[in-house]
């Protein structure tokens, strides 16, 4: 099991890893050796995740997301494998961390008078000033 959140955790089974050659930094080795990290996993399925993390986890996703509700993360900025699986995991805790994180319902207030009264005055004012625009006209 691996520790995401205080209420959050993920069985290694749920993660899937595949080990593809990398396009980054390495020299000769990156020919020979599959360092990149490509880690699936399923967003929508899986059983570690609440309902409502899942959906914003989702949505938090973009582009990451197949349309199986699975979440791709390819790593591929160092040399050795271990260090892009750690990073490839990392990058999906942290997006898991976020979508963990509940959003503040955002409360309707109304204006105060005084607000009101600002407002209206500022508005008259502007008023004054574009009517007294114009021409000029001379009674005679």
């Amino acid at each position: 099991m691996l520790k995401v959140t205080d209420n959050i955790e993920i069985d290694d089974s749920e993660l899937q890893e595949s080990f593809v050659r990398s396009s980054g930094p390495g020299g000769q080795n990156v020919n020979k050796v599959a360092t990149a990290v490509q880690l699936r996993f399923n967003a929508r399925g899986s059983r570690a995740l609440p309902n409502d993390v899942a959906i914003r986890l989702m949505r938090i996703a973009g582009s990451k997301l197949t349309k199986n509700g699975e979440i791709v993360i390819i790593a591929q900025q160092h040399r050795s494998l271990e260090r892009n699986r750690a990073a490839a995991r990392e990058r999906l805790f942290d997006m898991i961390r976020e979508a963990a994180i509940r959003p503040t319902a955002r409360k309707a207030t109304k204006p105060t008078k005084a607000s009101k009264t600002r407002r209206l005055e500022g508005k008259k004012r502007r008023g004054d000033v574009k009517a007294k625009r114009g021409s000029a006209r001379f009674d005679d």
